[in-house]
């Protein structure tokens, strides 16, 4: 094998990738957090949840079936 191909390590690189392995220790709500949450948490699952259940109903109704009932339909 090669020798002498020593790993010199960037500093802020290494300190970022400890806060992002230990971001459930260090994470807060605050102002700008939460809105985030609610956003990606609630409101990105529910449009792409309803986008899904529309396209299903769009090919039973070209497949001449019944529309399907899906979780809060």
């Amino acid at each position: 094998m090669a020798g002498g191909m020593e790993v010199h390590k960037n500093r802020y690189v290494e300190d970022w990738g400890t806060a992002r392995e230990n971001l459930e220790k260090t994470f807060r709500f605050n102002r700008r957090t939460l809105p985030l949450a609610i956003i990606f948490g609630i409101a990105v699952p529910y449009v792409t949840y309803r986008g899904i259940v529309a396209d299903f109903n769009k090919q039973d109704e070209l497949a001449g079936r019944p529309p399907r009932k899906f979780l809060g339909a």
